[in-house]
Formats: structure tokens, C-alpha cells, sequence
């Protein structure tokens, strides 16, 4: 007779309810994304089909100030996302707008990253020409030389913003 008859069901697991504390975390998560439904605009907000009382409870929570308010209104928001049958279409939409925002920090780190340095070396200058010959030479070299100027006197940064701008212009944001 077999003494441990767990071990000889090839990994094939019976249907059990999922434990308790997975189910608390599937919670957590619909709350998170729920929060997440909060952070964001009316126009986007229009753009995801979501339950009308989810909607109605998201716009309500923005009314809400007081803190034990928001919290309760948090957990109804959690408790309604578990009505939604099906998240993942939120879920990739959400994920689709924070990659677009990710991919556009990262171009805006880019264009930081010429500018200074720009500012710092000659050999930056040629290698930007090489890479987009588009490029305004002499009205960018004036920028950096004003720019300089600016940093050496003390004086706002007018010319540093404006070679950003320059750049932004210059150097496509990729798709």
C-alpha cells in the first residue's frame, strides 16, 4: 500500500479553491489597479469600458478629502473591480499608457543627456552633425556659447533651456 499517495499524482493537483491568501493578494492587486483607475484623467478614464458604478465610485473619490473617507471609498473601488469579469483589457491599456510615458521620459533623458554634453565638449557638437546633419550649426553654436556665459555669470538659464528645445526639434522621439 502506498504510504504518501500526494506524491504519485504526476503533479496533477486536484480542483481546490485557491488559498486564502492568494485570494487576499488577487484583492490587493484589483485594489492597486483600482487606485490606478483613480490616478487617471477624464479622458482617459472615457477611453476604458469600465462599469458604470466603478466610473460613478472613480468620480466620487475625487470629491472625497478626508482620509478614512478615501480609504473606504479605495476598498469599495477594490470591491467593485472584483465585479469586472474581465481586467485584462484595462490592464493592457494601463500598461500600453505608462509604456508611451516611460519610452517618453527616456527620449526627454536623451535630449538632457546632448545638451550637457554639449556644454561640455566640442567632440559632441560633431558627433550630433554627423548623426542629424538637419541641424541648425551656427544657431545651436550660439546657444552653447550663450549658455556657457549664462553659467559662468550666474544668469538665468535661457539659452540651456533653449538648446533642449533645439534638440527636441532636432532629434525624433521614436514610436
Amino acid at each position: 500500500m502506498n504510504q504518501h499517495p500526494r506524491h504519485d499524482q504526476n503533479d496533477e493537483e486536484p480542483d481546490l479553491p485557491p488559498s486564502k491568501t492568494k485570494v487576499k493578494q488577487q484583492m490587493h492587486d484589483l485594489q492597486d489597479l483600482g487606485a490606478e483607475l483613480v490616478a487617471l484623467g477624464k479622458d482617459q478614464l472615457a477611453q476604458l469600458d469600465l462599469p458604470e458604478t466603478l466610473r460613478d465610485a472613480i468620480r466620487e473619490m475625487h470629491r472625497i478629502s478626508k482620509f478614512g473617507a478615501r480609504n473606504r471609498q479605495m476598498q469599495y473601488i477594490g470591491k467593485l473591480m472584483r465585479g469586472v469579469e474581465d481586467t485584462a483589457p484595462i490592464v493592457a491599456k494601463l500598461n500600453a499608457w505608462k509604456g508611451y510615458s516611460q519610452q517618453h521620459t527616456a527620449h526627454l533623458h536623451q535630449l538632457e543627456r546632448w545638451r550637457d554634453r554639449l556644454l561640455e565638449s566640442e567632440g559632441a557638437l560633431t558627433e550630433l552633425l554627423a548623426a542629424y546633419p538637419q541641424t541648425d550649426v551656427q544657431r545651436l553654436r550660439a546657444l552653447i556659447r550663450n549658455a556657457k556665459k549664462e553659467q559662468e555669470t550666474g544668469k538665468p538659464p535661457k539659452n540651456y533651456r533653449e538648446i533642449f528645445q533645439v534638440l527636441r526639434e532636432i532629434i525624433p522621439e521614436p514610436t
